[in-house]
C-alpha cells in the first residue's frame, strides 16, 4: 500500500511539474516579481499558481465531475475574467518604475498574499487545466475509477509539490540575474513584462470573441 501511494505521489509530482512548466503568463508573473522583489516574492507568486493546479487536480483524481462539467461549460466567462486581469497586471507593470542599483525593498506580507492570490486567480480562470490534467492522468495510467480517496489524496499532494518545484527552480533561477540587471534593465524587464501579458489578454479575449462571433455566424446561417 505504502508503494502504491509513493508511486501515486510520483506520478502526481510529475503531472504537476510538467502542467507547470510552460511559459506563460504565471510565469512572466513570477519572473517578473523576483527582479523586482526578490526570490521570495517570485516564489509565493509561483505558490499560487502551485495552488490552483492543486485544485484542478483534486477534481480531475476525485472524478468530481459535475464541478468539471460545470466549470468547462463556463469557459467563456473565466476566460473574460482571466483576460481583463491579464489587462490589468500588464497595464501596472508598463507603469512600474524600478532603480536596479537600489536595494531590495522589504516586501510587506500583504503584498506578499496579494501575488499569491493574484496568480492563484489568473490560474484557476482557466478550467482547460483540468482537460490537460485528465489528459496527463490518463496517460499516466491513472483513471478516476479505480483510485481510491487515498490514492486520489497522494496524487493531488504530488501535484501540489511538482509545481511548487518548477515554482521554486524559475524564481531561485530568476533571483540570480536580478543582481546583475545594468541600470534600466529592471525598466526594460517591466515593460517586456507588462507587453507579454497584454498580448496573453489580447489572445484569450480574442479567442472568445472569435468562438462567440462564430456561434452567432452559425445560428444565423440556420
Amino acid at each position: 500500500m505504502l508503494l502504491e501511494n509513493l508511486l501515486m505521489l510520483g506520478k502526481g509530482g510529475l503531472a504537476g511539474f510538467v502542467i507547470a512548466a510552460p511559459v506563460g503568463p504565471v510565469g512572466v508573473l513570477c519572473v517578473q516579481r523576483t527582479l523586482a522583489l526578490g526570490a521570495g516574492s517570485g516564489l509565493m507568486a509561483g505558490l499560487g499558481a502551485a495552488f490552483a493546479d492543486a485544485l484542478y487536480g483534486c477534481i480531475a483524481a476525485f472524478g468530481l465531475s459535475l464541478i468539471a462539467e460545470w466549470l468547462q461549460s463556463h469557459e467563456m466567462l473565466f476566460r473574460l475574467i482571466g483576460g481583463a486581469f491579464l489587462l490589468f497586471m500588464g497595464a501596472k507593470m508598463l507603469r512600474a518604475r524600478h532603480d536596479p542599483a537600489a536595494p531590495l525593498p522589504s516586501v510587506p506580507r500583504d503584498d506578499l498574499v496579494h501575488g499569491l492570490l493574484s496568480t492563484f486567480l489568473l490560474t484557476a480562470t482557466n478550467p482547460i487545466t483540468i482537460v490537460a490534467f485528465l489528459g496527463i492522468f490518463a496517460f499516466l495510467g491513472i483513471g478516476a475509477v479505480g483510485v481510491d480517496q487515498a490514492q486520489a489524496g497522494w496524487l493531488v499532494l504530488g501535484v501540489f509539490i511538482g509545481s511548487s518545484v518548477w515554482w521554486l527552480s524559475l524564481a531561485a533561477l530568476a533571483g540570480r540575474f536580478r543582481r546583475q540587471l545594468a541600470e534600466g534593465g529592471l525598466a526594460t524587464v517591466n515593460r517586456l513584462s507588462g507587453l507579454l501579458l497584454l498580448g496573453f489578454a489580447l489572445y484569450g479575449l480574442g479567442s472568445v470573441l472569435w468562438i462567440w462571433s462564430q456561434g452567432m455566424w452559425s445560428q444565423g446561417i440556420r
